[in-house]
Order: structure tokens, then C-alpha cells, then sequence
């Protein structure tokens, strides 16, 4: 009778068991978030995405990187993440994306968010890939100490078409100026090979080629959205939707999918 009563035990305690890790609750969703602004702009294009983000409870920290050498740019978002409590989403547009891929290698990084961005491999730089799929404008100025800008009566059409005229305007004379160098330093590191992804490609790009942007998806395994009518300004433009891509990354980046 004992015996009997051990093994009844025994097969109480192995179901009960099992029905744990059948309801196993799911992996918590990462908290914070951390944006990374692109060339010729600085942090204050995000707050839209910002806003709704916030509103949604997660905790967004948006970098303030100097855009005077891709190593000062990298250190400053590298600071920015070591002020996180935990792990962290890296989101980054444009040349932001070439900063998170070095920065991401960082241990607070779960995931990475490219939204119409630069992922790039190893060894590889902007401009180089740049002339593999050339992009449609013509704006890009040079001023005498080596800093890139582009030019204000191109730049609505060619970097913000898709917001309202006046904003756009706005944008092409408050730009900032960029190292050219951060265009030609070569990757050392590509941390979309070691931690999962997001992209997000601008259909109407003009500043980065949308077929730069789908070789980049693909290749890193990107869980990837595209953005009818986008142009390269499409986390001010398009912020519902590049919201929803850094959220889908925040629920799944700490259970692999």
C-alpha cells in the first residue's frame, strides 16, 4: 500500500510538472530603448517615435552623438548604454545603423532596429557600398574642413518629402553637419550577427538606395517591414509603424523570435 502510495506520488508530482512548463509564463519583454539618430540630423527627429514608445510604458533614452568621427559616435552611444538598468533594444536610422551594428556588441544589447539604415559587415563602409547601389540625390556638400551637409533646396525633396513643407524646410537649415570621414572608416564589428534584428525599409528612399536596404535586411536575417511612400525621413514621417517594429522587437528579442 505504501509502495502504491509513493508511486501515486511520484505521478502527481511528474504532471505537475509537466503542466508547469506547459504554462511556463513567457519571456518578460525588454524595457528599455535606445535611439540613434543618422547623419545631418540630431535626436529631436525621434520624438514622435518617442512619444508613442513612452506611452506604451517603455523607458527610451535618445543618444546625442556628436557626428564628428564614427569612434566619438560609438562612445557616446556606448555611454548612453551603460546608463541602462538592464537589457536594451538599439535602434538606429541611417548612419545610426553603422553605430548600432559596433555599438550592439555591448552586453545590455538584446536586439537591433534598423530603420532605413547602414548594417553594415566587417570591413565594409558606407560610401563603398553606396556606389553598389547608388542612391537618387545630388545634394551632397563639402565644406572646406571636411564636414558633409546637404544642400537646403535639395534637401526637402530628397530626405523629408513625405513630411509638410514647412518642417522639412526647417530641417534642411537647422541640419548637422557630418564628418565625411564616417563614411569611409570601415566596420570592425557587425553585431546583427550575433544578435537578433529589425529593419525597416523606406520604399521612396532617396538617400539610401531601398535595394541597399533589402541586401542589408536579408542578409542579417532581418525580421523586415517595408513602408509604402517612405522617404528617409520615415521615423518622423511614418512613426506608428516604426514604432510597432521597435515594440515587436522589445516582446520577442529575449525568446528568439
Amino acid at each position: 500500500m505504501k509502495t502504491c502510495n509513493l508511486r501515486s506520488l511520484f505521478a502527481i508530482a511528474a504532471l505537475a510538472l509537466a503542466a508547469g512548463t506547459a504554462n511556463a509564463a513567457p519571456t518578460a519583454p525588454v524595457h528599455n530603448i535606445v535611439l540613434v539618430h543618422g547623419a545631418f540630423v540630431n535626436g529631436a527627429g525621434w520624438k514622435p517615435v518617442y512619444d508613442i514608445l513612452v506611452k506604451d510604458g517603455y523607458h527610451v533614452s535618445v543618444a546625442a552623438h556628436p557626428l564628428t568621427s564614427f569612434n566619438d559616435d560609438v562612445t557616446a552611444v556606448k555611454r548612453i548604454l551603460a546608463m541602462q538598468d538592464g537589457p536594451t533594444i538599439l535602434v538606429g536610422h541611417s548612419y545610426g545603423g553603422a553605430v548600432i551594428s559596433n555599438a550592439g556588441e555591448d552586453s545590455h544589447v538584446a536586439g537591433l532596429v534598423y530603420i532605413a539604415a547602414h548594417a553594415l559587415d566587417v570591413g565594409e563602409t558606407e560610401a563603398a557600398n553606396g556606389k553598389l547601389y547608388p542612391n537618387a540625390t545630388k545634394a551632397v556638400k563639402k565644406t572646406d574642413d571636411g564636414f558633409l551637409y546637404l544642400d537646403p533646396a535639395f534637401y526637402p525633396a530628397d530626405f523629408a518629402a513625405d513630411l509638410p513643407k514647412a518642417q522639412a524646410e526647417f530641417e534642411a537649415n537647422a541640419q548637422s553637419l557630418t564628418s565625411a570621414s564616417v563614411f569611409t572608416t570601415p566596420a570592425t564589428v557587425a553585431a546583427w550577427k550575433t544578435k537578433p534584428s529589425w529593419y525597416a525599409v523606406a520604399k521612396s528612399d532617396r538617400i539610401i538606395n531601398p535595394d541597399l536596404e533589402r541586401m542589408y535586411a536579408k542578409r542579417a536575417n532581418a525580421h523586415t517591414i517595408e513602408i509604402d511612400g517612405a522617404s528617409h525621413a520615415v521615423y518622423e514621417s511614418h512613426p506608428q509603424e516604426v514604432a510597432a517594429l521597435i515594440e515587436q522587437a522589445a516582446q520577442h528579442a529575449l525568446d528568439g523570435k
